[in-house]
């Protein structure tokens, strides 16, 4: 993995070594000095970002490991879903994950709901659904149902209100995760990107405001949607091959992208 400055030349100024394959997926722990990746080699990672060291091998999963998530608020604790059909809590303070719930099929996408005390998890895969799990009970609490296809990315607002989900089925679906969510759960179905046979798990995003949500295409363009309006309000080119993943910045108008072509973009929006 390659981290880079994002000002003047933008140079690659750390490269940390570990994982033996592709990462799958990678995020900032709040704070911004951890990050947290996941790999095909069957393992999620954390890595201190300032010193350049990895600092924890979780390795229980006994398949690829498509998605990871570390919990909001600075809680220590990371999510994981496998091809092996589980979803696995990980303390960063204790050896071996806290909890695994057994899913049908193969896990591609997980999530923390963003509430204070992170007591819900979420999870996609490929018979389309999406679940939320109790962490106090340990059972799913409900389930979500709309996709028609594999969910590769999922997203929960900032202010942990509202869940987007970006599947094969080339829908992005934003979700009420209120807990008496007025009208039901199923709120919008965003489209305008697209997912093709190369079966990419294409992430998805919300701006820090709530107020646009993003997603990776096959069609080489990040696109931009506005949630009140349900309109796409950007479709960006340059990319020469599928955008994988885009997100914003936390505290700028500034999106980012990066892609099947090996590129970083960076582009400044006026929303």
């Amino acid at each position: 993995m390659y981290l880079w400055s994002v000002q003047g030349e933008c140079e690659n100024y750390a490269v940390l070594r570990g994982h033996r394959k592709a990462v799958l997926e990678l995020h900032w722990a709040e704070g911004g000095q951890t990050l947290v990746t996941c790999s095909p080699d069957r393992s999620v990672r954390a890595w201190d970002a300032d010193a350049g060291v990895q600092i924890k091998r979780m390795e229980e999963h006994r398949s690829f490991v498509n998605s990871c998530c570390p919990a909001p608020r600075g809680a220590p604790l990371v999510v994981s879903g496998s091809d092996d059909c589980t979803v696995k809590l990980w303390d960063l303070r204790v050896k071996r994950s806290v909890r695994t719930f057994e899913e049908p099929y193969q896990v591609t996408a997980v999530a923390f709901a963003a509430g204070g005390a992170a007591e819900r998890v979420l999870s996609g895969g490929i018979e389309g659904k999406v679940r939320a799990w109790d962490l106090r009970k340990g059972e799913v609490e409900f389930e979500l149902e709309g996709h028609t296809d594999v969910v590769t990315g999922l997203a929960v607002s900032a202010d942990g209100d509202f869940l987007a989900s970006n599947a094969m089925d080339s829908t992005l679906r934003t979700w009420d995760l209120r807990p008496y969510a007025p009208g039901g759960r199923a709120l919008k179905e965003l489209r305008g990107h697209t997912h093709n046979f190369e079966k990419n798990l294409l992430r998805c995003a919300w701006s820090p405001d709530g107020r646009h949500l993003t997603c990776g295409s096959a069609d080489r363009h990040v696109h931009v949607w506005s949630h009140a309006e349900s309109e796409l309000v950007y479709r960006l080119p340059g990319h020469l091959g599928s955008v994988n993943e885009a997100a914003f910045h936390p505290t700028e108008p500034v999106l980012g992208s990066c892609s099947s072509d090996r590129r970083i973009y960076l582009g400044e929006l006026d929303l």
